[in-house]
């Protein structure tokens, strides 16, 4: 196949150039402007919150096999800041801002969407259902139907940008959790946060993090989201966005295959800031290899015969 393929794919209502994206919070576009943007499809900067949260950083934050552990539920320069200081800075008008949007409650949430919502420069808003709910004694929004539901309308209710719902791996019945943040009003899933885990110092025996338990990203995960991500493409004909555990174009495929459209590189940009570039690459050299004319012929083909 001598054409170049078609690397574009839709999420909601937006048309993505290509299926890689970062994951919020582990790559800096706007303060990297010698970094091209042309192979990326969206861009996704850090959480932002109605107010900040820096809690433990990198002191919790260890590589551990390939993979992140870290110790942060979510980093935020707080909403003030954001629109003081990164949407000025944002100017590359070709590639779709998606913003991840944290809180502690589901007003929070929905606060920030308000003021978000006069911004044109945002094409999306991307919700984090790991965030602890403080009224629901701090548990994770995405655990329960109950809560995504809740979160995810109060939050349509006062914006009309597309919604994609973060979803929480920690879940047993991912598919109802799916069903909810449908009902609620999302019109694409990210499959998913990270998991959480722990890890123990075997000479001091105390756990490596200072919060006891942390959340684990990277390739070790890869393997339980593309299962995630083929049950969730089973009940829902919405997009999905893969995230965990993308190093390679090739587990980018196999997202695809799973049911994704379109995926996010979080671990790969800190262990190497080209990461997403070769990536990209990676998906095309596949399309052309396969001789298969776009991405999108992808998505869901996995052969179970």
């Amino acid at each position: 196949m001598s054409q170049e393929p078609d690397l574009s794919v839709k999420i909601a209502n937006l048309i993505l150039k290509s299926p890689v994206m970062n994951a919020s919070g582990t790559f800096d576009l706007i303060y990297e402007p010698s970094y091209s943007a042309n192979g990326l499809g969206a861009f996704i900067p850090k959480s932002v919150a109605l107010h900040e949260h820096h809690g433990e950083q990198a002191a919790s934050i260890f590589e551990a096999e390939g993979s992140l552990f870290n110790a942060a539920t979510f980093l935020s320069d707080g909403i003030d800041f954001f629109e003081k200081q990164v949407m000025p800075d944002y100017t590359i008008d070709e590639l779709p801002l998606i913003i991840n949007i944290s809180g502690e409650t589901a007003d929070e949430f929905a606060s920030v969407v308000e003021r978000l919502e006069k911004h044109d420069t945002i094409k999306a808003l991307e919700l984090n259902l790991s965030c602890p709910n403080l009224d629901d004694n701090g548990e994770m929004f995405g655990l329960l139907s109950e809560t995504t539901y809740s979160l995810v309308s109060k939050v349509r209710s006062v914006t009309d940008k597309p919604l994609i719902a973060k979803l929480s791996p920690n879940v047993t019945r991912i598919q109802e959790i799916t069903l909810a943040a449908e009902q609620g009003g999302a019109n694409a899933f990210t499959m998913a946060n990270a998991f959480q885990a722990m890890s123990i110092d075997i000479e001091t025996r105390k756990p490596k993090l200072g919060k006891v338990a942390g959340s684990l990203s990277g390739g070790a995960i890869r393997p339980l989201i593309v299962y995630l991500i083929f049950q969730v493409n089973q009940v829902s004909h919405l997009p999905i966005i893969g995230s965990g555990g993308v190093l390679s174009g090739h587990d980018a495929i196999e997202m695809i295959l799973a049911g994704a459209s379109a995926v996010q590189v979080g671990t790969a940009n800190v262990l190497n800031p080209a990461a997403m570039i070769k990536i990209t690459n990676e998906i095309r050299d596949y399309l052309i290899a396969h001789k298969i004319p776009s991405i999108s012929d992808l998505i869901g083909q996995v052969d179970l015969s």
